[in-house]
């Protein structure tokens, strides 16, 4: 999956020509795995989030976290990732089964590989 940005494809695609064959492959990976999230929390855009979805998105966050994210308020909070996977999940676009649906079977697989490694990491 290509980076929305036609700057960033170009940045992308020099920085893979500029390494070894043998390594091209992993990166190009990690890109499109990363293009894929960006453009899944780029949708939350779409959705026109509003002070409620904010607000109870707030109550979810531990205490120190939600104070200082109330101070910045919710202009600011717009593009924080989390809470942009938050509005997508309220309406029912799941990150997970986003990425099945636009990554490849084979990267979706790595991808999902992955995400269980550092579930598993995050649980020891």
């Amino acid at each position: 999956m290509e980076h929305p940005n036609k700057e960033q494809q170009e940045n992308q695609s020099n920085s893979l020509a500029e390494l070894p064959e043998e390594q091209r492959e992993e990166h190009a990976q990690l890109f499109r795995f990363g293009n894929a999230a960006y453009i899944y929390h780029q949708e939350a855009e779409q959705l026109r989030p509003t002070d409620t979805d904010f607000n109870e998105w707030l109550e979810g966050l531990p205490k120190q976290v939600r104070n200082d994210f109330k101070k910045r308020g919710f202009e600011d909070c717009k593009g924080i990732l989390s809470f942009n996977r938050y509005v997508n999940e309220k309406n029912d676009i799941g990150m997970d089964k986003w990425m099945e649906q636009h990554l490849g079977k084979d990267d979706y697989n790595e991808y999902h590989k992955v995400i269980e490694q550092r579930k598993h990491l995050d649980h020891t």
